[in-house]
Order: C-alpha cells, then structure tokens, then sequence
C-alpha cells in the first residue's frame, strides 16, 4: 500500500452527538476534552492503493502526567481517512506519538488536554469491585447495580437517518426512565428462524436488512472489505448509550440469527472481529461478549472462543470486561472471562442461580436469559413465561440469589422494534416497564454490593445453622443487621429467624414490586420465628427489617 499523508490547514473540532472528532495538523496539534469522553484523531491519506487498507498497522502511544502509557490501535474509517480513537480516564495532559506500518503516518506527534467530567450520567467503565468481587462497580468507584434490557436489532432504527437518532432515542428514553442501564445488543442480525405475526407494521419491522457489516448484502457479502458506514451509524448509537450513561453489552457474534459469517480463523473474520474491538474500546461503556449462545448451534468450539477472547486482550487497550453468552463455555472456561453468564429458564429458577452464585465466588453472575419474554401486541419468540408480574417476579428470583438479571419484551428484544411503545398515540396494552424502575429504585437505596444470599454459617457443634433465614421467602443480607426478602405472592406469610438485635426490636417495613409502594411497620420486639404477611396480599413484596 502506498499512502502520503496530507495535513489540514486548521484544526477541526466538532460535536456530533457528543463524538468530538479533531482532524490532526502538525501546527496545531494541542486540543481539548473532558475525563471519559471518546475523541478521535482524524488523520486523511490520499493514494490508497488496492491493497486492503483495512490491514494497514496503525495506532499512537498515549502517555500522561504519571509517564504511564497506553497503546491504541486505529482503524480504518473509509474515504482515505484513518482514525485513533481515545477516551482519557484521568484529568491532565496526555501527549502522543503515532505509529504505522507506513513512515508517512509514524512519529506524529500531539497532545490533549483532559478536563474533570461533569455529566452526572458517566461514571467511566464498568470493573469489578475489588472488595466484593461478585459486584460491579463503575471506575469511579460508584457501585453499578445491572439491570439490562435486550434490543438485539438497535443498529437498525435509524441506520438511514443522516441528521439523528430519533427512534433511538424514544426508545432509549423509555429503557433509561424506568431504571435499566445496560442494552444487550448484537453488532448485527439479520433473521430470526422462529414463527413471527404476520401483521407486522413496516415501521416496526427489521427482518432481513437489506446490508450487513461487510460491503455487499448478507446473501452476496463481499468479506474482504468491511461496510464502513454501517460502522459510523453503530458509533452513533454507541455515543448515545454512553451519553445517557447506559452500558452497550455487545455482542461480537450471533449464530442464530441467520448472519453469513466468514469462515472461521480466515482473515476475514479476523479483520472483522479485530476491528470492533479497534473500533469500539474507547467508549467506556462497553462489555464485550464474544458471542450469543456461543457453543449452541455446532458453529464454534471451546478453543475458538479462547483464541477470540486472546483478540479481546491484546487489542483492548481499555481492559473492558469480557463474558461469554453461554454457560457451557462460562462454567467450563471461568478464569478466561470476567463474569458469569447464564442462561437459566427453570421453575426452581431461584435454587439453580443460587447454585450458580456459590459455584463462582470470585465472579458476577448474570443470568442474561431467565425465559421471561413479556407479550406484546406482535406475536415474536415467547419463551416460557409471558406474563408481566411473572416476567418482573423471575428477574427478583436471580437479584435475591446475588445475580444480574436482564428483561425481555417481545416487540424490543428481537426484530421487531416498537420504538414508540409507551406513547399516549398506542392503543395496545403498554408493556411495563415501569416495573423496573421500582426494582432500581430498591437497590439505589439499599446498596447491592453490600448484600449477599445468606450464607450458613457452622455453629459450635459443627452443624450448619438456619439455611435460609426464615421459612420462606428468598434473603439478601449485609451481615450488618439489614434483611431483605423477597416474598412469593403465593406465601400467606414468612417467618424469619434472625440473631437479636442489641435493641431487642425489630424495624420492619414492606415494598411494593410493582408500584414502589412503602408500608411501614411499627418496631416490635424480638423472638424465634417471628411472622410477618404482606399488606398487599396474594402479591409478591419485599420485606426489610433493620433498615430504612
């Protein structure tokens, strides 16, 4: 490949949905951001040859205050131009230096200037809290209680909008209003191969997208060459998730939704997997997951998604957590990823993800699909359970075992997409969303990476104490003297056994899982297997004692 690089007279900073793009000038080439916020180095070439200019070596050495350093790969951003993509996570100056497979593009040097960030929504990247290492917690040390929402198809909705996201954002909008903050989301899809209603809108309908994330179409792809534009709509929709402070849990691969992938281990698939992983590291609410349903479909094997996970380390330069949708592979291979994904649809859904929690003390557990999918107008995919109080009652069954959960709605999660679904203009049933809001209010004032299912304890002959701390209901405690319960609508009422507070009284008071309700109890005293029932009767609730 021949390329001679060609500087710009000025230096160009703009603001496209909060993307700060800088294009490089040698006599210019100090600029500015802010802690957290994704900015991208834009360098222009002139005389690409034909070879792939997808292959070219290409990245910069970031060096700050503290003379740490940090290597990022760029990529390839079509029309002769190429881009590194940086995200600061500290304050102060960070100075560069290019390097490139090409001596015209190598040694160039420039600087930035990092500012305090001030988006109340942005917290850095997701890691794992060192001090409970089965919870997240965000880089600044805020704790980050997951709770996510599945739209496999968001690349698509406004895919041919050039001036915004405004299906996007309605649908954003919804999902950040009622409490979730992450978006389980494929890079692409193409089909389904369950039955789908007939009676569809178009407007609502992505089914079959008339391209794919290579040039040419899913049924005539052209794998040597990557579809660039697609790739400039995804890093709008990523920007938008990242500025309403939402995770984008990003799924690499998708074997059954009838994608036409490149063979395994060819160049091919690996330009396209080492691309998103240049591409999309510098947003800082990324997780990646290698693939759905990884080992499901006779597609890939065990040592395939190693050596993809080995693609994730030494490109990532962010160090973001990486999972696998398949418990298969996540039981089997546990030191290879960073949390536990499951994928547990049973009746005893609450005994098998506690099981599933005490198997991996040292990793999040999420349990990314329960068989929950709540019915919508359009008849999709439907699961075991459609239900809505159902559907919220199995994501508090995984929460109260210590695990992350993630909601289904049929119109959403898969190719049918109602951005539009709670406006006052649809006359179906809306789905509720609201439920979760309540679920995330809970666990904003009880912090979650303080609590833990119980664990029995040995009591001085050697047995095991009390198992579950009451005779029905499923516990989370701080081992401080705070008590949640979770409390089936089925239960007429629960009796805990708790140790004797120093007072001798218990403070107790119930929450209402689907309005947010609270409902006080006057302090009582203490005993052995004291009983409590619901005011909400026949439904499930939450039980506290010892806090407020």
């Amino acid at each position: 490949m021949t390329i001679r690089l060609t500087t710009l007279l000025l230096l160009l900073s703009t603001l496209v949905l909060g993307q700060q793009k800088i294009a490089f000038d040698p006599k210019k080439s100090a600029t500015s951001t802010v802690q957290y916020q994704t900015v991208d180095l834009v360098f222009k070439v002139t005389n690409v040859s034909t070879d792939n200019p997808f292959d070219l070596t290409f990245g910069a050495i970031f060096t700050d205050n503290n003379k740490k350093t940090l290597s990022i790969p760029g990529f390839y951003n079509g029309q002769n131009e190429y881009v590194i993509r940086l995200c600061p996570e500290k304050t102060g100056i960070y100075s560069y230096q290019t390097f490139a497979g090409l001596s015209s593009l190598s040694g160039l040097r420039g600087s930035i200037q990092v500012g305090k960030n001030t988006n109340p929504d942005i917290h850095g990247a997701v890691t794992v809290a060192s001090e409970a290492p089965q919870k997240f917690v965000y880089q600044d040390g805020q704790p980050y209680f997951a709770l996510a929402f599945e739209l496999d198809w968001l690349f698509a909705l406004d895919i041919n909008d050039k001036n915004g996201l405004p299906k996007t954002t309605e649908i954003i909008q919804s999902v950040k209003e009622n409490g979730f903050n992450q978006v389980v989301m494929n890079v692409y899809a193409h089909d389904v191969s369950w039955k789908v209603a007939d009676n569809v809108p178009a407007q609502y309908n992505y089914k079959k997208p008339p391209y794919t994330v290579f040039k040419g179409t899913n049924e005539q792809p052209d794998f040597s060459q990557l579809n660039v534009p697609f790739f400039q709509h995804l890093d709008r929709v990523i920007q938008h998730l990242h500025e309403r402070g939402i995770v984008a849990h990003l799924m690499i691969y998708v074997w059954n939704k009838k994608v036409n992938w490149p063979q395994m281990y060819s160049a091919e698939d690996n330009r396209y997997f080492d691309y998103i992983i240049k591409r999309y590291q510098a947003y800082p609410n990324i997780i990646w997951d290698v693939s759905k349903e990884a080992l499901d479909y006779g597609r890939c094997d065990i040592p395939y998604i190693n050596e993809r996970i080995e693609h994730i380390r030494r490109l990532d330069a962010y160090k973001h957590l990486v999972t696998v949708h398949d418990y298969e592979y996540c039981s089997r291979e546990p030191d290879k990823i960073d949390f536990i994904s499951i994928q547990n649809w049973r009746s005893d859904l609450y005994s098998l993800t506690l099981e599933a929690y005490q198997r991996h003390p040292n990793k999040p557990v999420m349990n990314i699909e329960h068989g929950g999918y709540e019915e919508g107008p359009y008849s999709s995919f439907t699961g075991n359970y459609i239900n809505p109080e159902v559907c919220l009652e199995r994501n508090y069954a995984c929460i109260f075992a210590g695990v992350y959960s993630c909601y289904y709605w049929q119109n959403t999660s898969w190719d049918i997409v109602i951005h539009d679904a709670l406006s006052p203009k649809q006359t179906f049933p809306k789905p509720r969303f609201d439920y979760y809001k309540h679920l995330q209010t809970l666990f904003s004032r009880y912090n979650f990476n303080t609590l833990n299912p119980y664990k029995p304890k040995l009591t001085t002959n050697g047995r095991l104490g009390n198992d579950n701390l009451s005779s029905s209901g499923y516990p989370l405690t701080d081992d401080k003297g705070l008590y949640l319960y979770f409390v089936p609508g089925d239960n007429y009422n629960t009796n805990v056994v708790i140790p004797k507070p120093v007072s001798g009284k218990i403070e107790a008071s119930w929450f209402n899982i689907f309005t947010g309700e609270t409902h006080s109890e006057a302090p009582s005293d203490w005993y052995i297997f004291k009983s409590y029932q619901s005011p909400w009767k026949g439904q499930s609730a939450v039980l506290i004692l010892g806090g407020k």
